[in-house]
């Protein structure tokens, strides 16, 4: 319920469908954050996203959306990884503002989890695994493969990928283009963790 037409209604279906399916979490836009807690009243986790899908916010406006959407209540941030900076090879200024986002996240509330979305559509295999790497470094708690409005879905050969790379040690999401049990079932055999669909 990532568009820029989700009305408040909208957010109440997704909550219902969340609640009668017992799905992990509702993922809404940051403005809805307070009305789907509302709408689960603790039945589910909220999730929102950051910078989402582009990622090319200034770095204090990412971090302090961040912050501000852990303290309306939202339990998972999906973060848009600045994929412009990281293709024109500024590494460490992609993995320090991940690590700026992470760790104003988690003093604040440490079971926040952070998960950075590195838009593998728009990567090579070798952009894949560094990509993945920093997420590692940055202490995040997922990477993420798409925002599911790139150039692409996930593909298997993503998780494949970043499993190589972040083997057991931080887990993987995967979203765009996941319709149905086959590719969810895919996906988790491959070593995802979390889906989004």
């Amino acid at each position: 319920n990532h568009h820029q037409d989700v009305t408040p209604a909208d957010v109440k279906k997704l909550c219902q469908k969340v609640k009668k399916f017992g799905f992990h979490s509702a993922f809404v836009n940051p403005c809805y954050i307070s009305l789907a807690r509302e709408f689960l009243s603790g039945r589910a986790t909220i999730g929102t996203v950051i910078s989402f899908p582009l990622g090319q916010e200034m770095r204090d406006i990412k971090v302090l959306a961040a912050i501000e959407a852990a303290r309306k209540g939202a339990d998972e941030l999906d973060v848009s990884m600045n994929v412009g900076l990281f293709k024109a090879g500024k590494y460490e200024l992609v993995l320090e503002e991940m690590k700026a986002i992470v760790e104003a996240v988690k003093n604040l509330r440490k079971k926040v989890l952070v998960k950075f979305i590195i838009e593998t559509g728009c990567l090579s295999v070798d952009e894949i695994k560094r990509a993945s790497e920093l997420v590692l470094k940055s202490k995040a708690d997922f990477v993420k493969t798409c925002s599911g409005m790139g150039p692409r879905g996930a593909t298997l050969k993503d998780v494949e990928l970043i499993k190589s790379v972040v083997g057991g040690k931080i887990r993987i999401k995967v979203a765009g283009g996941i319709h149905n049990y086959q590719q969810a079932m895919g996906f988790i055999n491959a070593g995802a963790a979390r889906i989004g669909t």
